[in-house]
């Protein structure tokens, strides 16, 4: 990368020869464009003038590419890839697709749109809870319902047949509700292996079904009457919410269950197979910002995403070990004058993206200037906390997180309200319903009067992606805000043109340290990895930035060999006590694909997301 204060006008050799050989095949391998990239420089130069189409003062263009150009912040991958190019793609890397309706005709069309969304690059989800459950006749046509993971099944097809055309690997999230009578077939959909590999899988739990957990009670599991056949007799009714309906609707009772059996069920899949997650989908609506115009009940593939029907984001990150001063001295600290800075134009580059952007369907357009959500978050966290000397697993490094991403959060907000006083806000902006959300509420003053007054340009500001492909190509800095996985280790990089190419890579401040302290033996003091921290570190990391964070964080909790079934639960238990909207597990078991390889040479378990 080039230094933040070298002219991007001087994009030469030197810039690229910078670039440690995984940046360089990550980026020759994702961004680059054959007709204008020459160098790593020149992708920048295309992307930043074509997100500055949408400014009157051409100053911008160099703007952001002297901020793309200092390694500060980096958009997402598909911002990267398409931006200036003449490819038919979109900008935004997440969407959550229409509501399924559950008719043959509905089902298909869903499939059709999101096969158009993922030909165009975008990573998608679903909420399979509105197809019947499995066995249920349909008193039209008098077929027998196959339930919503056989359908899954031929989404996971099509995935595939995408893929095959495709230099990206699809992506796709599926959730169903805890009450679904179909819930335990789609909790074990994945237990026995070689099914729905392009499924992230989720649960959405709710707050009724954790109290019934907590009481050990049993819990109804229902579906909408008007979906039913209605010869059913004295079947009970409750009502419900349920996707797709604005107001609760009268929903058949199916048949009750233990709710703890229920949950232990859940739990057990994940310790066993990293899946299902979970999704506390109250509280994701009770905190979502547009409360007042949407229901939520889906994800981007990563999670980091409640989107509601059609929603789509853009996603960027802050690099945070370029904001660390005199790393590994007395003096290391954050400087956030400067993050505060690279915060505010990136949210003014992440909102021109929303108007230059391509989308693949009219639907998802209209949601996305309504809203102009955006998803800037972080990447390197915990190599910008080995730098300041702080251990991962630290309440003193959880501590400088959150003010990290307080201050990335205020900046943010401060910056939409000032597009909103130069653009105008987001269409769909209730002012007085928008400041009675939790998370604005929670705002400083001082902004809250300021969004009265002027208005926000942006309904949501902040996601934490994983960030795994942009973070290799900022210098293989840590995803996100994972730990370190390892301070030195091999990478299989997949080739369009050949076999996989096994890479050494060397953590970057790691790298920092060594060409800092090269006279001195041994590891920084604060390093530790992901092998060698606990899971409830992870979960205590995740809590400790989510109050500043208005979508979510994707964050995986590993799980160490032979930790206990017991001892998930109470992960879980805790995740949802702390205020989470979401938890995923990792298990070192897991079957899941092998991509990175320990010094010694043997083939690690890990999870790699790609990037979205």
């Amino acid at each position: 990368m080039t230094s933040s204060g070298q002219s991007p006008d001087t994009r030469d050799q030197a810039a690229q020869d910078e670039l440690p050989l995984v940046s360089q095949r990550i980026w020759e391998l994702r961004y680059r464009h054959e007709g204008t990239d020459a160098t790593l420089a020149d992708t920048f130069h295309r992307v930043a003038r074509a997100v500055a189409q949408t400014e009157t003062d051409p100053d911008w263009a160099r703007r952001f590419e002297a901020l793309l150009a200092s390694g500060r912040f980096l958009p997402g991958g598909r911002i990267l890839a398409g931006a200036g190019t003449s490819r038919r793609v979109t900008l935004f890397n997440c969407f959550v697709m229409g509501v399924i309706q559950d008719s043959m005709e509905g089902i298909f069309s869903a499939l059709e749109e999101g096969a158009v969304t993922m030909q165009q690059g975008g990573g998608v989800g679903y909420d399979f809870s509105t197809l019947r459950p499995r066995g249920e006749r349909a008193h039209s046509t008098g077929q027998v319902a196959t339930g919503p993971v056989s359908f899954m099944r031929v989404w996971d097809t099509m995935c595939a047949t995408v893929q095959n055309t495709s230099e990206r690997r699809g992506a796709m999230m599926a959730t169903l509700r805890c009450d679904h009578p179909d819930i335990a077939e789609y909790i074990d959909a994945k237990s026995g292996g070689g099914a729905l590999h392009s499924f992230n899988l989720s649960v959405q739990v709710s707050d009724e079904f954790m109290a019934a957990v907590a009481a050990d009670r049993d819990f109804a599991l229902v579906f909408p009457c008007d979906g039913l056949d209605q010869d059913k007799g004295d079947a009970p009714v409750e009502m419900r919410a349920w996707t797709g309906s604005a107001k609760p609707v009268a929903c058949r009772v199916w048949r009750r269950v233990p709710a703890r059996e229920l949950w232990q069920r859940i739990v057990r899949a994940a310790h066993q197979t990293g899946e299902p997650g979970v999704i506390f989908v109250d509280r994701v609506n009770q905190w979502n910002n547009l409360w007042y115009r949407e229901r939520i009940s889906a994800t981007n593939p990563c999670g980091e995403l409640p989107l509601p029907p059609y929603g789509a984001c853009n996603l960027g990150s802050l690099v945070l070990p370029r904001f660390v001063r005199e790393p590994f001295t007395e003096q290391a600290a954050v400087d956030y004058d400067g993050l505060a800075a690279a915060a505010a134009e990136a949210v003014r580059f992440l909102d021109d993206v929303i108007d230059v952007s391509h989308f693949p369907l009219p639907e998802q357009t209209a949601e996305a200037r309504a809203t102009r959500r955006l998803g800037l978050g972080v990447t390197g966290l915990a190599d910008a906390l080995l730098m300041l000397g702080q251990r991962y697993d630290s309440q003193e490094a959880r501590d400088t997180a959150s003010a990290i991403m307080r201050a990335v959060a205020h900046a943010a907000y401060r910056a939409s309200i000032d597009l909103a006083r130069e653009r105008g806000p987001f269409p769909a902006l209730d002012v007085d319903r928008f400041l009675l959300s939790p998370f604005v509420a929670a705002l400083p003053e001082n902004l809250r009067l300021l969004i009265r007054s002027d208005g926000i340009r942006n309904g949501h500001l902040l996601a934490v992606a994983p960030a795994g492909t942009i973070s290799l190509l900022a210098g293989n800095v840590s995803s996100g805000i994972e730990p370190i996985f390892r301070p030195r280790y091999q990478r299989l990089v997949n080739r369009l043109d050949g076999p996989a190419e096994k890479l050494e890579l060397v953590d970057y401040a790691l790298a920092v340290w060594e060409a800092r302290a090269a006279a001195q033996a041994g590891p920084p003091p604060a390093l530790i990895d992901a092998e060698s921290l606990a899971p409830e570190a992870h979960l205590e990391m995740q809590a400790a930035l989510q109050p500043f964070v208005d979508a979510a964080i994707s964050k995986t909790v590993n799980l160490p060999a032979g930790y206990s079934f017991e001892r998930v639960l109470g992960l879980f238990a805790r995740a949802h006590a702390a205020g989470l909207k979401g938890l995923t597990v990792f298990p070192a078991s897991s079957p899941l694909g092998r991509v990175l390889v320990a010094d010694s040479g043997a083939t690690c378990d890990a999870l790699v997301c790609q990037g979205w």
